[in-house]
């Protein structure tokens, strides 16, 4: 999520892709939910383009106090609702629209103590609900194989098993309590980084996350729940930060579609099943260069959009999705 918590002066940071997905979805009306509040950005642009309703649903707390001085000024039309979106046909169901800015936002990013960023010491943290069990719990428990699948599977970090060797050695030493010192333990196992490149700690960092947050497995759940929640010819909406969560996004669409196939040639034809959904978005829309100019953390963003159809909802299995596993946990 590349939402902000809002500039200096008090205006919102604008969502990333927000124009053309309000620009697909037009005109606007009924409700919708916004499955991913944060800073409220996709919500006041729903409402402010024609929505007449706007259900914002958010799991981390912050979210909901830094709206309690701007939300009573849409009069009611917007409601928010403290929960993980995977849940969200629990909040409504028969909704017009839905969409969901994954990842982590700039102002959890921005924030020290919510210890979600290597370039700010703080709390090794990383709760998105500010509850249950923290990265350096998580660091803490695990034994030196699984840390090196979480590390593996959650971040694609090649260098998984030498990362997670330094940590169970570090952390016999002193316990790992902060960004900083956990940063610098992978720093010291790979090279250092050529102009360009990325923070070695980056996709350690990713990894912890997503495992902290159960990322992967709430974006599966949260799909199937906007299935159930939309109306015939309802919206889904999602904007991704990286390559996995888009796959997985491209993957649930196809295969609601219809459209998946079969991974081999040799493989048996599989039956021809109704469609959930039609794909709106063949390929994944990209900020253009003016984005880029204004918002440059929009540059790995990916909008994809589908239209929900009159048949039944269902269930869909996350190997059919190439969701990231933990060994055991299928």
């Amino acid at each position: 999520m590349a939402t902000g918590a809002g500039k200096a002066d008090g205006a919102p940071h604008v969502p990333v892709l927000l124009r053309p997905l309000l620009d697909a979805v037009a005109p606007l009306s009924g409700t919708w939910i916004d499955g991913t509040f944060g800073a409220g950005g996709y919500s006041r642009g729903l409402l402010e383009g024609g929505a007449e309703r706007v259900i914002g649903i958010d799991r981390d707390p912050l979210a909901h106090r830094m709206a309690e001085d701007w939300i009573k000024d849409y009069g009611g039309k917007l409601e928010l609702k403290l929960g993980n979106f995977a849940d969200m046909d629990e909040f409504a169901t028969g909704v017009e629209g839905v969409v969901l800015d994954l990842g982590v936002s700039s102002m959890q990013l921005d924030i020290a103590e919510r210890g979600f960023s290597f370039q700010k010491d703080g709390p090794l943290d990383m709760r998105m609900e500010q509850s249950g069990e923290s990265a350096a719990e998580l660091v803490k428990r695990l034994d030196e194989t699984t840390l090196a699948d979480v590390l593996y599977t959650y971040g694609e970090e090649r260098a998984s098993r030498r990362i997670a060797k330094a940590i169970v050695r570090e952390r016999d030493r002193e316990p790992i309590e902060t960004t900083a010192r956990l940063s610098q333990i992978v720093e010291a196992c790979l090279p250092r980084p050529k102009p360009g490149q990325s923070h070695p700690a980056t996709r350690s960092f990713q990894a912890l996350r997503i495992a902290v947050n159960d990322e992967y497995g709430a974006l599966w759940r949260g799909l199937m729940a906007a299935e159930r929640a939309l109306k015939p010819g309802g919206w889904l909406c999602v904007v991704t930060f990286h390559s996995v969560e888009d796959r997985m996004v491209k993957r649930f669409l196809q295969a609601r579609s219809g459209r998946l196939g079969t991974v081999s040639r040799h493989a048996p034809v599989a039956p021809e099943q109704e469609a959930q959904f039609v794909t709106v978005t063949r390929k994944a829309v990209g900020p253009d260069e003016d984005e880029l100019k204004a918002n440059p953390r929009a540059r790995s963003a990916r909008l994809r959009i589908g239209r929900r159809t009159d048949v039944a909802s269902g269930e869909v299995g996350a190997d059919t999705l190439n969701m990231p596993q933990l060994k055991g946990k299928k």
